[in-house]
């Protein structure tokens, strides 16, 4: 008997879930948090730290609004399109992956194309050094980037898997 696999709309659900929760946690901070204004989780390993980053992961290309627009309109293009390809193939973890990574780039668009920078609000701290300020939408892009690697690995070794299989046949082969 055999599993029947979800629909592709349920990746897209994964997305627009993935977006809703990054908005709705950026809008919690933007309107109950003063800029810099700092709340200790954990003492000082974990804080909420409100900021507003203009730039890509760790601040770095600051200031490139336009860039990062053109950029995430067509790494969105590319998911949308890889992932109705990459449906028919039946890779939950890499349908998973994308529709997390889709989730959080247009998380992060909206507040650039909208706002011209970034809310980031999660700050780690070990010992002296300070983990660069992120927010959901960076978490879902990281997790969602380990599941496509993971799948990708995962593919690698079922296909060694098969090709062994396939060799190991039971033929011996002649030693001339």
């Amino acid at each position: 008997m055999q599993r029947s696999r979800p629909g592709i709309w349920l990746y897209y659900a994964i997305a627009l879930l993935t977006f809703a929760i990054d908005y709705i946690t950026k809008k919690i901070i933007e309107r109950n948090l003063e800029l810099y204004e700092q709340i200790k989780v954990i003492g000082n390993f974990f804080l909420i730290t409100s900021i507003r980053n203009r730039g890509a992961a760790f601040g770095i290309l600051q200031e490139q609004r336009i860039f990062f627009i053109a950029i995430t309109i067509i790494v969105a293009t590319g998911i949308v399109w890889y992932l109705h390809r990459s449906y028919r193939l039946g890779h939950p973890l890499l349908l998973t992956g994308l529709a997390l990574v889709l989730g959080g780039a247009v998380g992060n668009f909206l507040d650039r194309a909208l706002y011209g920078e970034v809310v980031d609000f999660l700050q780690f701290n070990f010992g002296s050094w300070t983990f660069p300020i992120f927010n959901l939408a960076d978490t879902a892009i990281v997790c969602g980037v380990a599941l496509i690697i993971l799948d990708s690995l995962l593919t690698a070794k079922r296909e060694k898997d098969k090709e062994n299989e396939t060799d190991g046949n039971g033929d011996e082969q002649q030693l001339v």
